[in-house]
């Protein structure tokens, strides 16, 4: 790579810095919860790190990566308070669905809507999950006498 002329516009070669520098947006507020007595705030954008982290947890339900995706949120320490204080997995998984839904659009789901959410999708994998109990079989029809028999 060469060394660039600096009088010429930057941002018209790759400088992020300086193109990111001169969009004169309001930096956008996020959104605001309390839980167990803390105040919390949800980032106001998606970061690369959250969107990669509710990706992993969509496709894994191994507890470190669900305490990643909650540090990214919330801090490292929610995860720890909110079990102290007795949340159980329902209530986990209704904050959960609400402040990935308002991080992404807020306002777009309030609190009841994502606990009728989680509990249907609770009710969805219960009906699924279970097996249909096994048919009797009819009188007469079980092995044939002569099965297994080598000619």
């Amino acid at each position: 790579m060469s060394e660039l002329d600096h009088d010429t516009d930057t941002t018209a070669e790759g400088d992020f810095d300086a193109f990111f520098a001169e969009q004169t947006r309001p930096a956008p507020q996020g959104v605001p919860l309390r839980l167990f007595g803390r105040d919390y705030v949800l980032p106001p954008k998606l970061s690369t790190i959250v969107a990669l982290q509710l990706h992993r947890v969509h496709n894994s339900a191994h507890p470190d990566d669900i305490r990643r995706l909650l540090a990214a949120l919330f801090g490292p320490a929610a995860i720890d308070h909110w079990a102290e204080n007795g949340m159980d997995d329902r209530s986990f998984g209704i904050v959960l669905l609400w402040s990935t839904s308002n991080m992404q659009q807020p306002g777009s789901m309030t609190m009841a809507q994502a606990a009728e959410e989680h509990d249907a999708r609770d009710a969805a994998k219960d009906s699924a999950g279970k097996a249909r109990p096994p048919r009797p079989r009819p009188k007469g029809k079980g092995k044939r006498p002569n099965s297994g028999k080598r000619s």
